[in-house]
């Protein structure tokens, strides 16, 4: 009996990690999906948009906590273009977390997929540096939709990060002013086997897991690298 314990306890440690990694390799699947939604419709999140960005987060199926804990939690995904000046191919996805209390406002009884769109360099170091408050760390603005976008010029705007929600099917720009994400750290650290922070996973050459295609694939498809 206590060697089948053993056995079981070895199989278990070995199990564990792999389920930890599906699991992250599932929520990049399901941003994958979400992005996919948000960049097929007429108004969703224009690729003009897109080929301005420098990085996207995207925190799918965010929803109310239960009352009595207040406000709403989100676990999302980060992805940035390579190169000094972030101007090429999409890079390898680092996990991010969002937590803010009004934004519970927003949200229905039905989950809420965000976007973010991370329009210069300003606000892809500050959002790799450390935890960062939309509209007080990084200048935050509803993105545009539809002709609204058409024109939009980035380099141009005061804003770092470009916010889109998409809830019941219908797209919009929305604000997320007062919004906090941080890397989630765990989460990096079940995906990639080791303890190793968003940082270092976009700027420092991290190879992408094979659960990272898919959303490699949308994103390459709608905006390749800027070159």
């Amino acid at each position: 009996m206590k060697k089948k314990m053993m056995v079981f306890a070895l199989c278990l440690a070995v199990a564990s990690p792999m389920f930890a990694q599906k699991k992250e390799e599932e929520r990049i699947s399901n941003s994958a999906t979400v992005l996919r939604l948000l960049l097929s419709g007429d108004k969703g999140l224009p690729t003009h948009i897109l080929d301005q960005a420098d990085c996207v987060v995207i925190f799918p199926s965010v929803k109310k906590i239960a009352i009595g804990i207040g406000g709403s939690y989100g676990r999302g995904v980060m992805v940035c273009r390579t190169g000094a000046k972030m101007d090429g191919k999409w890079g390898t996805p680092a996990m991010y977390r969002l937590d803010q209390a009004s934004i519970g406002v927003q949200l229905g009884s039905t989950a809420t997929d965000f976007v973010l769109v991370v329009m210069n360099q300003t606000g892809a170091e500050q959002i790799l540096n450390g935890k960062t408050k939309l509209g007080a760390n990084a200048a935050a603005a509803a993105g545009p939709t539809g002709a609204q976008a058409t024109d939009y010029n980035a380099a141009s705007m005061k804003v770092d990060v470009l916010t889109y929600s998409r809830s019941k099917g219908l797209f919009a720009g929305v604000s997320l002013e007062g919004a906090s994400m941080d890397s989630d750290d765990d989460a990096n650290k079940s995906l990639y086997g080791k303890s190793i922070s968003a940082k270092d996973i976009i700027e420092g050459g991290q190879a992408a897991t094979p659960g990272a295609a898919e959303l490699d694939e949308v994103l390459t498809k709608a905006s390749p690298a800027r070159k």
